[in-house]
């Protein structure tokens, strides 16, 4: 299992964003985490098709769209036409998740469901085998930087194992408060997918601390 590393553009700064993605493939990043918000389902506003559109012309890398919005399914043509690699939304607003995956998987894309801190692993178990990602939200969505919630670990131990269960292929993912003191941790617990932002983009060198975080989790192996 290898590790994947995928900064958090909620967190890089705007006026130079051409630069800061430069740095992160400098520094080995393998995909580029989007955070969409729509102020409804969380409490922040974020990024649309044309931001999507802008980065796809700055990098190769693939695009991790995170759909934090209510009524998902409006956004999946127009983000995977601008360029989407993998499009995830959550199962909390998403009663039609089979359809909703399908819809995804014909546009071409990767499909990704994820759960917030207090959503049971259970609204996941029935669609695992079609998923490409598994993404767990280790703080509670709508802002960056906010600070690692513990029990997550267990609950990227059960996901891991509902994975197995379902023998889905999915990744793994973690959301929220990765850092170097964190990644170890839930890359032993099974995570081999990991969004960071402030712990990239607050850092000196960006680029030194994707090695870095890349190696925390080699040396915790």
């Amino acid at each position: 299992m290898s590790v994947r590393i995928a900064p958090s553009i909620l967190s890089a700064d705007f006026g130079r964003l051409g630069d800061e993605i430069a740095r992160m493939e400098a520094g080995g990043a393998d995909w580029v985490h989007v955070d969409v918000m729509d102020g409804r389902f969380v409490p922040n506003l974020t990024f649309g098709a044309k931001v999507i559109e802008t980065l796809r012309r700055n990098t190769k890398l693939p695009l991790d769209c995170h759909l934090m919005v209510v009524e998902p399914e409006r956004y999946f043509e127009i983000f995977a036409e601008v360029g989407a690699s993998v499009i995830t939304i959550h199962a909390e607003v998403s009663p039609h998740m089979s359809r909703q995956i399908a819809r995804i998987h014909e546009l071409g894309c990767l499909a990704g469901v994820a759960l917030n801190p207090s959503t049971s692993l259970e609204h996941a178990r029935e669609v695992a085998a079609d998923l490409d990602l598994l993404l767990i939200m280790s703080v509670n969505p709508g802002f960056g930087g906010q600070a690692f919630i513990p029990s997550s670990v267990g609950k990227v131990r059960r996901a891991r194992a509902l994975l197995s269960e379902t023998r889905s292929r999915a990744v793994l993912e973690v959301d929220g408060g990765i850092s170097r003191t964190t990644i170890g941790e839930m890359w032993r617990a099974g995570a081999d997918t990991f969004v960071a932002g402030n712990a990239v983009f607050a850092a000196s060198d960006p680029a030194s601390e994707i090695r870095a975080l890349r190696a925390a989790c080699m040396e915790s192996a």
